[in-house]
């Protein structure tokens, strides 16, 4: 009976997580995780439109022996690495899609696709993500429980018309079978050096809210302005009364931006425009802050056309990014400590930035951690900001994120078993 007690107690177990196995196979497969993003790099492809990707996704993970779902939401892979030992289910993320960008780079890999470029890093998201399948799946004997791949498209926003991204792998089940209880994911950029890596327990990216406004006018000669009704300094005055919600009218201790970027009106010098059409971009970290914001746009866009006797029509693009906020629990028991053991001094603490995406998405079926894994080498000349066309990635910080994700996974299954 003793005999019995102590195994079912020695089963019970946390298995301990195999750092440094996890760190030798990593830096084993780094040349061929650096080759994937490469290859990736110079194929990139434009959002929903991922086929080659995915393709290539797909084919690796069988190749690994994962159970793989190939296509989900249009172009998307989930793979499933099913542990040795039983356990809970933890699911981790990347995303697939390129960007609308010429490259200007002068790189032996560089993008082979006319106005297209992996902008924002998401071919070395697509590639650490891969290396940490393999990590894993060479540990899958020992592995307490299962892990779901989330290889997502889309994550730049679908074409016009059509759907996409997480909220499309959420509504066709990535998440559901096996049924995830965590996500992890991260983001590669130059906000960091190489070697970094930036975290907190609460909001680490803003929401992302596009909108146009449509601002009424009378077309006329130039010469004769008051027999019409000219829609540009209406427009002017709405652009500067917007500022005044995000300076005056929101608690100056809620992070919001408010960006007006693109201003069209107008066909010739000397005729009044019969409409003027602005785009923007509303962001914020908080969802009641988002709400607020959202209601004084519309007030203000109202009553400045109607102090002008014209009309103004405000449309959002879809139903935008909610904010990138961090299940605290999560952070502290698992990520935070996670990255620390990877990292070690590089792992810090950072503060929320307000670029946005879709990962939110996922929790709604789970709690999630979000990481951002430092890039940037001054010395090598890779300091380019996310979208632009020098945007490059240094290579030598993917075995880290290879670690990391392949440690946050099994560091939290090792708390459920």
């Amino acid at each position: 009976m003793i005999l019995v007690s102590a195994l079912a107690l020695l089963a019970a177990a946390a298995p301990a997580t195999p750092d440094a196995e996890i760190r030798a196979a990593a830096e084993r497969i780094a040349p061929a995780v650096v080759a994937v993003r490469r290859d990736l790099h110079a194929h990139p492809e434009l959002s929903n439109r991922e086929e080659r990707t995915g393709h290539l996704v797909s084919e690796r993970l069988r190749d690994l022996g994962l159970e793989v779902r190939y296509p989900v939401a249009k172009t998307g892979v989930v793979g499933v690495l099913r542990g040795g030992l039983p356990g809970g289910v933890v699911a981790l993320r990347a995303d697939l899609d390129a960007l609308p960008i010429e490259e200007t780079n002068d790189l032996p890999f560089k993008s082979q696709a006319k106005g297209v470029m992996h902008a924002c890093g998401h071919d070395a998201h697509t590639a650490i993500l891969l290396g940490a399948a393999e990590v894993l799946a060479g540990l899958k004997a020992r592995l307490p429980g299962s892990v779901v791949f989330l290889f997502q498209p889309a994550e730049e926003g679908a074409p016009a018309g059509e759907e996409g991204g997480a909220p499309l792998m959420v509504r066709e089940g990535a998440l559901d079978d096996p049924k995830v209880e965590a996500v992890f994911g991260f983001h590669v950029g130059s906000w960091a050096a190489s070697g970094q890596a930036g975290w907190n327990d609460g909001p680490i990216f803003a929401s992302s809210d596009a909108f146009t406004i449509e601002v009424e006018g009378k077309t006329v000669h130039g010469a004769q302005p008051h027999m019409g009704l000219d829609p540009i300094p209406v427009a002017a005055e709405m652009v500067m009364a917007l500022q005044t919600i995000v300076s005056r009218q929101i608690d100056g201790r809620q992070p919001r931006v408010l960006t007006i970027g693109r201003i069209q009106g107008g066909t010739r010098f000397n005729i009044i425009a019969g409409r003027v059409v602005l785009d923007g971009t509303l962001r914020t970290h908080d969802a009641s802050v988002r709400a607020e914001m959202k209601a004084r746009l519309a007030r203000t866009v109202k009553g400045v056309a109607e102090a002008h006797g014209t009309t103004a029509t405000l449309r959002f693009a879809d139903e935008g990014n909610p904010p990138t906020v961090n299940d605290q629990a999560l952070a502290r028991g698992v990520g935070g400590p996670a990255l620390a053991r990877v990292f070690g001094t590089g792992a810090v603490r950072v503060e929320p930035q307000m670029v946005a995406e879709d990962f939110p998405y996922f929790g709604s079926k789970a709690p999630y951690f979000y990481f951002l894994l430092g890039t940037r080498n001054d010395a090598k000349g890779i300091a380019s900001v996310n979208h632009t066309s020098s945007f490059d990635v240094d290579e030598d910080a993917l075995p880290l994120g290879v670690r990391a994700m392949a440690t946050l996974a099994w560091d939290f299954l090792a708390r459920k078993h």
